[in-house]
């Protein structure tokens, strides 16, 4: 028995499942093919998606989008600025020690508050003196005005009738010793002596005379207006006096707020020195100081929102009332050398259109110049 071929077994055989071609298998060799892949194999590359070249391209475009943008966009142009208020250094005009201080630091005082209190016992001796020497001067006033005595009159008027007597019985004892002495009984020395003792008991007639008239005429015009003016000085020292004892006493002159207390019980202060520091704050304002090169964009009665970092950036209207006459000195240096030039500042004040309880003075305030409107 003969044995099959192998192409008979082959055939004969069941046959293997068949698989898909495999990408990987090698491809057929050519003629002079070295065992390298062929050159139909690189032409045969698999498409690799776009996607990522696109979000590339795009980050790209916008990178240099926002580059451009940040290069050409205005900066902004910040200007700082600071709440202040109407600040009072109250002094007394006497010295003294202090007393008592009633109030405290941080306080709320209405005006006409006692504040300070201060004792100075030698101007209240000099008050005293004052008021003795206006009731000396009134007294001497009402006796002018009352005029002399009647006492006075009638003693004066007894002086005058005595002096008459003397100048009688004078004249008498001349003419018997000047009869004497023409007769030669009588010498020479005794009618002199007769004759001085006339002419002085005549010029003692005379004095009374004029005292009695006095007396009987009273005080004349200027001695009234005299004692006037007495009275009158009397009256201003004691008003000195006084205005010096009411400083004693210092009073809030507005309501405020007690800043700072500069002196304690128990101190010696001279006139002039700052006793208690007040704050005003029902007026506040901002403070700006801007450069002479923004001045010209703004006027009085220009309105524009500020921020107050300290209020958690909130946004405040304020008004400007007042831009300086006159720069005050300048902050801003040049830059350079040559081409540029020194820039002063000017002081402007913005006062809050509406009134803002939590604003203190000292708090920031910050503006974009360039977008206030």
């Amino acid at each position: 028995m003969t044995m099959p071929t192998d192409k008979t077994e082959a055939a004969s055989a069941p046959s293997a499942p068949s698989k898909p071609p495999d990408p990987r298998a090698e491809a057929p060799k050519i003629h002079g093919d070295t065992g390298k892949p062929s050159a139909l194999l690189k032409k045969w590359p698999s498409s690799p998606t776009r996607l990522p070249s696109i979000i590339v391209g795009v980050v790209v475009a916008a990178v240099a989008a926002l580059s451009i943008w940040y290069l050409v966009r205005p900066q902004p142009l910040l200007v700082q600025g600071e709440v202040d208020a109407t600040r009072l250094d109250i002094a007394a005009r006497v010295d003294g020690r202090v007393a008592e201080i009633p109030v405290e630091r941080g306080q709320d005082v209405a005006a006409g508050a006692v504040l300070v209190r201060i004792d100075n016992p030698e101007t209240i001796a000099k008050n005293e003196q004052a008021l003795a020497a206006r009731i000396v001067a009134e007294a001497q006033l009402a006796n002018i005005n009352v005029g002399t005595r009647p006492e006075v009159i009638a003693a004066r008027k007894a002086e005058l009738e005595r002096a008459q007597a003397s100048v009688v019985l004078a004249q008498k004892t001349y003419d018997r010793v000047s009869q004497l002495a023409e007769h030669g009984n009588a010498p020479i020395a005794r009618l002199d002596q007769a004759t001085d003792s006339l002419h002085e008991d005549q010029r003692a007639v005379d004095q009374a005379q004029s005292a009695y008239d006095q007396a009987v005429n009273g005080y004349t015009k200027e001695e009234h207006e005299i004692a006037e003016a007495n009275v009158g000085k009397a009256i201003a020292d004691i008003k000195a006096v006084q205005s010096i004892i009411d400083q004693m006493v210092v009073y809030a002159p507005v309501a405020s707020q007690v800043y700072q207390r500069n002196v304690e019980p128990g101190e010696y202060v001279s006139p002039g020195v700052p006793l208690v520091t007040l704050i005003d704050l029902s007026d506040l304002w901002i403070h700006f100081d801007l450069r002479e090169d923004l001045v010209n964009t703004i006027k009085v009665g220009d309105r524009f929102d500020v921020r107050i970092p300290a209020l958690a950036d909130r946004r405040i209207t304020v008004e400007v009332k007042l831009i300086a006459t006159k720069g005050e000195y300048a902050s801003w240096r040049a830059t350079r050398a040559t081409g540029d030039f020194d820039l002063r500042t000017f002081s402007i004040r913005a006062y809050p259109v509406d009134k803002v309880p939590e604003l203190r003075p000292g708090m920031s305030a910050y503006l974009d110049w360039r977008a206030r409107e």
